[in-house]
């Protein structure tokens, strides 16, 4: 089994997308991404959206290689939207790209009332049926039933997890935040070598109490005892403690605590974070996103200064 790790927040974008190949199937997990509409009062700095545009072109590629996608729930940064802004992905741009794969996501019972516009914007523009994951096995590919996005709550947004085996035990486990008990209890019974997950979202200290971020580090702790690699992404590092949070669990507990950029062997981009100093490092005229969006301008050499900046 190979995974890539294409994207999310410590390479550049909000997200948890990632590509499994195993010896029979080609699997697309989370095909979303964004970039944090508003963030210290800045929107996306052209930098941002230099990686964004390269990320994106790598989500469409693997959509046409792909045997089968995974869509956990129907946040914009998990899957393709009709309406767009320009920093997600278009439907529009997968239409017609893969007519035979199969597209697994939850019940329509477990679906909110925007999720189900978006579930079946998805199915009727790329003509094709959704398949009810959960609580399902397909050979290699076991779902999750849907659990609460973040802590047990009867009127949350549901996700799915998924585990692939083969020679070893993958598992993403999208948006959880490390504080929902019954997704982790579930995690350690299917014993993953290697989990990909999200972690508590520090980046919100008005909403995250530290009631949540002790039980957050107690919950990762468990997931230790058990894992070889944990891949800690996504909410977490929204905030440059999230880098902190993330390298001291890998102290205290000895395990290969890594994130997305980590395991890809790349630079950590933590753009979003970093946001302010992108916009004072690399100066942004007044009405370039207008004129992005218009399709005036381009973010070439904005990717080159941040290749520069970032050593890419």
């Amino acid at each position: 089994m190979k995974i890539e790790i294409i994207g999310t927040e410590s390479l550049g974008v909000r997200g948890l997308c990632c590509f499994i190949k195993t010896k029979k199937r080609k699997i697309l997990i989370d095909p979303g991404i964004a970039l944090g509409y508003s963030r210290y009062g800045l929107i996306p700095h052209p930098f941002q959206v230099a990686v964004d545009e390269r990320i994106q072109k790598r989500i469409i590629k693997r959509w046409k290689q792909s045997t089968d996608i995974v869509i956990s729930h129907f946040h914009g940064d998990h899957v393709p939207l009709e309406n767009a802004n320009p920093y997600q992905l278009n439907i529009e741009k997968l239409k017609g790209l893969n007519p035979d794969v199969k597209i697994w996501t939850k019940s329509l019972s477990n679906l909110s009332s925007k999720e189900i516009k978006r579930a079946d914007s998805l199915s009727n523009i790329l003509n094709k049926n959704l398949i009810e994951a959960e609580e399902r096995e397909d050979g290699e590919i076991s779902f999750s039933k849907a659990l609460s996005h973040g802590e047990e709550s009867d009127d949350s947004i549901k996700v799915i997890m998924t585990k692939i085996e083969e020679d070893f035990v993958f598992i993403h486990s999208s948006d959880i935040e490390l504080l929902n008990n019954e997704a982790v209890s579930r995690i350690c019974e299917w014993k993953p070598d290697i989990l990909f997950m999200d972690g508590p979202p520090l980046y919100l200290p008005n909403t995250l109490t530290q009631e949540k971020i002790d039980k957050a580090w107690f919950n990762a702790q468990c997931i230790c005892e058990i894992v070889d690699t944990l891949i800690l992404d996504h909410h977490l590092l929204r905030s440059n403690k999230g880098i902190e949070w993330l390298d001291l669990l890998s102290s205290k507990t000895g395990k290969n605590v890594i994130c997305g950029a980590d395991f890809m062997n790349k630079p950590r981009l933590l753009l979003e974070a970093n946001r302010e100093n992108l916009y004072k490092y690399m100066p942004v005229d007044e009405d370039w996103h207008k004129l992005y969006a218009e399709g005036k301008v381009n973010t070439k050499s904005f990717w080159k200064k941040g290749k520069k900046i970032y050593r890419l």
